[in-house]
């Protein structure tokens, strides 16, 4: 029997996403677990897998294409069964009972009113017809969806010249590729100027928001108005740590950095301390067993936070193999969902850009972030009171104070510093 993908919800309280890629085609085996298509959402690029097996009969949106969660894309035909009886079968999902229908135009996607009579045609289509009086008699819909129209404002290509390729005659993603900005008529230019041009000489030059700023915008927001966060920092004497990082990749296969050790000290702390190792929710206080880290990873226009699972069951070199890949594939947008999801606390490094002290802002429902400056030779006061010149690496942990009072952060802190200080218990 013939079954219907709809379009996931990858992230959790994505409410609308857009397919970047099919990775596959009509007529293709698929099995469990296989990727179907990269879904594009306001945080990252991230891959969707089937949930169950059979022939993929065909596709019912375009890449490009943005749709809410919940919107049939696909269709599956079950074992024994004809991709023709699958295509049958599936022809009056878009109007079936509980389907979200296809999303009603916005503003920006409504025939466009001219205040003087004309009409206009665009390669060869006639587009619209206005009277004297300003009424629209006729017109044709130009459908563009939100990432579309992005990248039109950010190309400075006006939708109104575009033919789209896509069903009905939407405006779809390679409609957008295809054309150069040079491309836009000149009295379109004019009067739908790009928002990267600066508005007055010596001004400003506006970039318009992505989803992902906006989503970070929202979420940052709502933490600083919402956790109550407060602050405690050290500084690490990091000479030992330095010395066994050097003797460890002399030998070791896989090059650890200052960061994997950081890391590991931050996992093994939370064995040290276990109750610390907690997030709020609305009826308790939720303690883990195992030790799941969010690594903050900065990509282009924004930041994504991958999660190392159970970073206390791990040897320093899989635990420095795990933040690579993860942090690899968080650039290129291949992370999937599992992965940007969990953890009860983070960490920000910002060492590797000389930046020696700063304070980050948790990210929800973790109950903490270490932010990790860089290890820089400091004046320091010896055991028996002697000045000496040492590495020292500032530590700024921010807590929320609904799971995390003083006394236990300080604990926690302190048994960082420790680890960190004697780094050899991280190998053991």
């Amino acid at each position: 029997m013939a079954s219907i993908i709809r379009m996931p919800e990858v992230l959790t309280g994505a409410t609308e996403a857009a397919l970047q890629t099919w990775l596959v085609s009509p007529g293709d085996e698929i099995v469990v677990g296989q990727p179907l298509a990269e879904v594009e959402t306001e945080k990252a690029t991230v891959e969707y897998a089937a949930e169950e097996a059979g022939t993929l009969a065909g596709l019912l949106i375009e890449v490009g294409v943005q749709v809410s969660v919940g919107t049939p894309i696909a269709v599956l035909a079950g074992p024994g069964e004809s991709i023709e009886a699958a295509l049958a079968a599936a022809k009056p999902v878009a109007g079936a009972p509980g389907v979200p229908a296809a999303p009603a135009p916005t503003v920006s996607e409504r025939p466009v009113e001219i205040a003087a009579p004309e009409t206009i045609t665009v390669d060869g289509a006639r587009v619209e017809t206005i009277e004297p009086s300003g009424t629209q008699v006729t017109t044709e819909r130009r459908f563009a969806s939100p990432l579309v129209r992005r990248m039109a404002r950010e190309t400075g290509i006006a939708l109104d010249s575009v033919r789209g390729t896509g069903p009905g005659g939407r405006i779809v993603r390679r409609d957008i590729e295809r054309l150069e900005p040079r491309t836009v008529p000149v009295a379109q230019a004019a009067t739908t100027p790009s928002p990267r041009i600066p508005a007055a000489p010596g001004g400003f030059t506006d970039i318009p928001h992505t989803g992902m700023r906006r989503a970070i915008a929202r979420r940052l927001t709502e933490s600083k108005s919402q956790i109550p966060h407060f602050y405690l920092s050290a500084d690490v004497r990091v000479d030992e740590l330095l010395q066994l990082r050097q003797r460890v990749n002399e030998v070791a296969l896989t090059k650890v950095s200052v960061n994997d050790f950081v890391v590991k000290a931050v996992a093994a702390a939370f064995k040290d301390v276990p109750a610390a190792n907690a997030i709020w929710m609305d009826d308790a206080i939720r303690r883990f067993d195992d030790v799941d880290i969010a690594i903050a990873v900065a990509i282009a226009g924004g930041l994504v936070t991958p999660v190392v699972r159970a970073a206390n069951r791990l040897t320093l070199t899989d635990l420095a193999l795990d933040i690579r890949e993860l942090a690899g594939r968080g650039r290129d947008g291949k992370l999937k969902q599992a992965e940007l999801e969990g953890g009860s606390f983070a960490v920000s490094n910002l060492g590797m850009f000389g930046t020696q002290q700063f304070s980050a802002i948790i990210n929800p429902p973790h109950s903490g972030i270490l932010a990790v400056g860089a290890a820089s030779p400091r004046p320091v006061v010896g055991a028996e009171g002697q000045l000496t010149v040492a590495h020292v690496m500032t530590v700024t942990l921010s807590a929320d104070h609904r799971v995390l009072d003083g006394a236990l952060a300080a604990e926690w802190l302190a048994a960082l510093v420790k680890r960190l200080e004697s780094p050899v218990s991280l190998l053991i």
